[in-house]
């Protein structure tokens, strides 16, 4: 892991859209809010939608209303992709308006220097988009393949629980979430509040060592 680094209130802002899954979505968002009380000014977490319609997760188990649009969003320092069920990344990836209107400002902000951080198949969302594009990236076991099938210019990672590549972090399947976040806010922040999260998450976290796939 490396050295924690000092830096302002990061603005995380976590997308959402029909059909999220929502442990890839609660999980991450939990370890940030947590990192946030425990050390507050270390992260400013918002939710992000197409628009300020309320937003249905997986099997429509309920709704959640978005803190903000992708017009009215504040400028993310990182923006956290959930997944879906496998059916859905595919209706995704057909879907004019998702390409066009809300993977193009991920992709507006990445290419502004904005942090890109997927969890599952929140990675197979972005496979139209050149984000992935000549990095090492994963995702769910069960969509490795298909990944590599779309991103033939990526270097796909498997038996990883997640990949840091600086300005991209992509995730093996749902829980690998939680680990990448804590992963992430001991690189910004230090192990003490890692230790601090999981003794409050009572959480038996996979080893870092093993866990991780870097540049």
């Amino acid at each position: 892991m490396k050295q924690a680094q000092n830096s302002k209130t990061m603005n995380v802002a976590f997308l959402i859209y029909d059909q999220v899954e929502v442990l890839d979505l609660n999980g991450p968002l939990d370890v940030f809010v947590k990192a946030n009380v425990v050390q507050p000014g270390s992260y400013n977490c918002y939710t992000v939608g197409k628009t300020m319609e309320p937003v249905y997760t997986e099997a429509n188990t309920m709704s959640i209303i978005p803190t903000y649009d992708i017009q009215t969003s504040p400028k993310p320092d990182m923006i956290v992709i959930p997944g879906t069920n496998p059916d859905q990344v595919m209706k995704c990836l057909k879907d004019n308006d998702f390409q066009n209107i809300v993977l193009n400002w991920v992709k507006n902000n990445a290419n502004n220097g904005t942090v890109i951080f997927t969890i599952c198949t929140g990675s197979m969302l972005l496979s139209e988009t050149g984000i992935l594009d000549h990095y090492d990236i994963t995702t769910h076991s069960m969509l490795l393949d298909a990944l590599e099938a779309h991103n033939q210019e990526s270097n796909i990672k498997r038996g990883v629980r997640y990949v840091d590549q600086e300005q991209l972090i992509t995730t093996a399947g749902i829980t690998a979430g939680i680990d990448a976040a804590l992963y992430l806010v001991g690189k910004h922040h230090g192990k003490e509040l890692v230790n601090t999260l999981i003794t409050l998450f009572e959480y038996q976290q996979t080893r870092v060592e093993d866990s991780i796939a870097k540049q």
